[in-house]
């Protein structure tokens, strides 16, 4: 990161989780050291390895009735972009106010989304459906949200925005992608303001995939755990407003966050293998902290990548010895997708705001305490209740972690800001 550099901060969060719809339900789940992760309902899982997932429960009767009054299309709406106009609606109030157009700068608005499935559930229901008629003019809308960039194009359509739009596809390190393409756009002065963050939603086509590679597990996923056996899938949005520091301070705006840094990397080694030690992990946390000017020892706490799949946790815990060295056993760290799922495209956009909303409260989340913690893998995990952060005058840092696919790797680095509030 150049000196010369504008300082972005967050001003804005949103979230739709298994945990509810919204920041605050998913801060309450979050603390409360418990998993939303129960017996998937939505489409029939008899016969595969697992029928769990943490999966987003109906909106209320209030939220559904006034999103639907105002989105154009919304009884064909795929649920990913249902979850990503909540999430960014939610965002962008508490950003900009009840009113949030007048702050938006059409052109110099940009949507900035990291997705996997888009509306895929949707079209699986449209082709899954015996007929002997050609598909009628809904069920052909319904079709079209299958497409990835979708949940940000709705998001841009629905607020009238004409900045760019950019939807990332890099399997699970895309959420924190977007954040680093939102990051690159605000530094040149491409966008005044981005939405990012990222919305996705359970289908078949995944969740059957998963269990045929037998990475998840029949019970909640159990991060850096002696039994672990696999993830656990999940849905929903998170997304962050960004904007520079000086046009938010300019407004009087209540800065939540700064994002300091993102770096990325590839392993270059497998296709879904990560490197058993962890160097592009490692290399993308090295990033990222470049980025934002920040030594690991300067580092609060770690939002782990944390699947619980045997190999990932094992890789992921090589790279932090590489990068924390001496400190990797004891800085404090949480696993988000043991509460929430796995989000997969989205999982690092989610993660972002609950490591913003750690920062927000001062402590670190629980992770759900199911499982004797792995000799092999001896993070210092946060259990039970959360973890207090030290309130000695220094500014708290947070890197979160996203690792996918193809040995597509990202981290971020979020820091408290002085005035935040939750």
């Amino acid at each position: 990161m150049s000196t010369t550099d504008p300082r972005i901060v967050v001003t804005g969060l949103g979230a739709v989780s298994a945990w509810g719809w919204g920041r605050e339900a998913l801060w309450r789940g979050l603390a409360s050291g418990r998993t939303a992760i129960s017996r998937l309902s939505r489409f029939p899982v008899d016969g595969l390895r697992t029928r769990i997932a943490a999966q987003v429960p109906p909106p209320p009767p209030s939220l559904a009735e006034s999103l639907g009054a105002r989105l154009a299309g919304w009884d064909v709406a795929s649920l990913a972009d249902r979850f990503a106009v909540a999430a960014a609606e939610e965002a962008l109030r508490q950003a900009f106010g009840p009113d949030p157009a007048p702050h938006l700068p059409p052109a110099a608005t940009g949507v900035f989304f990291g997705g996997s499935t888009a509306g895929m559930f949707e079209s699986e229901e449209v082709f899954g459906t015996p007929s002997t008629r050609p598909p009628s003019g809904r069920e052909l809308d319904r079709l079209a949200t299958q497409t990835i960039d979708n949940p940000a194009a709705t998001v841009a359509r629905h607020l009238g925005l004409a900045g760019p739009v950019h939807t990332v596809s890099s399997a699970c390190a895309s959420g924190t992608q977007a954040l680093g393409t939102a990051l690159d756009a605000l530094r040149a002065g491409e966008v005044a303001v981005a939405i990012a963050g990222g919305a996705d939603s359970l289908c078949r086509l995944t969740y059957a995939g998963f269990n045929s590679l037998r990475v998840v597990d029949e019970t909640p996923c159990r991060p850096f755990r002696r039994e672990r056996a696999g993830m656990s899938l999940g849905e929903g949005a998170g997304l962050l407003v960004l904007e520079t520091a000086e046009r938010a301070e300019r407004r009087g705006a209540a800065v939540l966050a700064r994002l300091r840094g993102v770096g990325n990397s590839c392993d270059a080694h497998h296709m879904t293998a990560p490197h058993p030690a962890g160097l592009g992990a490692a290399l993308a946390m090295e990033r990222a902290l470049a980025d934002a000017d920040t030594s690991p020892g300067e580092v609060s706490f770690l939002n782990a990548h944390g699947t619980g799949t045997p190999l990932n946790d094992a890789s992921e815990w090589q790279g932090l010895t590489r990068v924390f060295q001496g400190r990797a056993e004891s800085v404090p760290v949480t696993a988000t997708k043991a509460s929430v799922g796995h989000l997969l495209g989205s999982s690092g956009a989610i993660e972002a705001v609950a490591t913003v909303l750690c920062l927000l409260a001062g402590e670190v989340h629980p992770t759900p305490p199911d499982g004797e913690l792995d000799p092999e893998t001896p993070v210092h995990l946060v259990l039970g209740s959360p973890h207090p952060l030290p309130r000695d005058g220094r500014t708290w840092i947070a890197l979160s972690t996203s690792f996918g696919f193809g040995g597509a790797n990202a981290a971020a680095v979020l820091a408290a800001e002085s005035g935040g509030e939750r």
